[in-house]
């Protein structure tokens, strides 16, 4: 077990070498200058104010050859020191993506385990259900194939808008301070459900469809038939067929992570909610390259992690993996 889970972490920390590397220099690929942009927000003739412009170039260490500037962002990381923010100065950027971070994994976490096990629970229903499966089956091909953007403009226009059920902004009201009480948290919970729905509801619709169609391949597979040859009741018959049906789901909710941050972000921009894809939306607009290497590190931290840590439980659901791990 050491050698796998020693060779899974060299692999994991290499890609997080290339990740962060080009989370780098992606930013630095967009057109315009961000100092000069900041300039221009200051004054207007302050374009014009060479003195200016180099100070802050100086401030933000942007003056440098860019091999110098690669190797001081990568000397600061290993020092957890991400930067300032251009755009929200004096504030760091580990003090914005801290602040925006749980709002993120409050909405994206339970929208993930959910959509996770709801979907595989109802997919399974399905796949012995031809009633439940001819009704629902169309209706789960229009979830997966629905934009995270467009579903979230549909539930903000209709259960917002319209029958103004629900909060469209923000993560909690205006004139609300954060506080531990209850009535704070039904007031975060008032305004949680269009995000996360949106995020679920998509997600659903994929797992559910995934699930049915492996588990009739499993119901259909030589070892169902045998089992069924030797008297096996139905119920041991299906329950052999969702163990070998939810391993490839668990591989795909790996894939799929990276799918439901990329969701999340347009989630968040569409309902201002204020988790990492907002602050990373304003600091595309902003050119703020360093607001936009710390939300992107986020998001590669949380998507390596969840990733490792399903590459670890494979240990324990998954004989295969244990058994080549004993060959090794």
């Amino acid at each position: 077990m050491k050698k796998y889970i020693s060779r899974k972490i060299f692999m994991y920390l290499l890609t997080f070498f290339v990740a962060i590397s080009i989370n780098w220099l992606i930013p630095r690929m967009m057109p315009g200058d961000p100092i000069l942009n900041l300039i221009s927000k200051l004054s207007r003739q302050a374009t014009n104010n060479a003195r200016l412009y180099a100070e802050l170039n100086q401030k933000f260490g942007m003056d440098k050859p860019l091999f110098s500037q690669y190797l001081l962002y990568l000397k600061n990381l290993t020092q957890g020191d991400l930067g300032q923010s251009i755009i929200f100065y004096p504030k760091t950027v580990a003090a914005i993506v801290s602040k925006a971070l749980p709002y993120s994994l409050t909405l994206t976490i339970p929208a993930i385990l959910l959509s996770f096990l709801v979907g595989n629970y109802l997919g399974a229903l399905a796949a012995r259900k031809k009633m439940l499966d001819n009704t629902v089956l169309p209706f789960w091909y229009v979830l997966t194939a629905t934009p995270y953007l467009w579903l979230s403009m549909l539930l903000a226009w209709l259960l917002g808008s319209k029958l103004n059920l629900f909060p469209i902004s923000g993560a909690y009201s205006f004139s609300r301070l954060p506080s531990a009480t209850l009535s704070f948290v039904l007031d975060y919970l008032h305004h949680w459900v269009l995000p996360f729905a949106s995020i679920f509801f998509v997600q659903l619709g994929g797992w559910a469809i995934g699930m049915r169609n492996l588990i009739i391949y499993e119901l259909d597979a030589d070892y169902s038939k045998y089992l069924r040859a030797l008297g096996a009741p139905d119920k041991l018959v299906r329950r052999y067929a969702y163990r070998n049906a939810r391993l490839p789901q668990i591989t795909g909710l790996a894939v799929q992570l990276g799918v439901v941050v990329v969701g999340a972000i347009t989630t968040e921009v569409v309902f201002g909610y204020p988790g990492i894809g907002l602050i990373l939306a304003q600091a595309i607009l902003g050119q703020d390259y360093f607001v936009v290497q710390g939300a992107f590190l986020m998001v590669v931290l949380c998507v390596l992690g969840a990733n490792f840590f399903i590459d670890i439980a494979y240990i324990f659901i998954d004989p295969r993996v244990r058994h080549s791990m004993i060959g090794d």
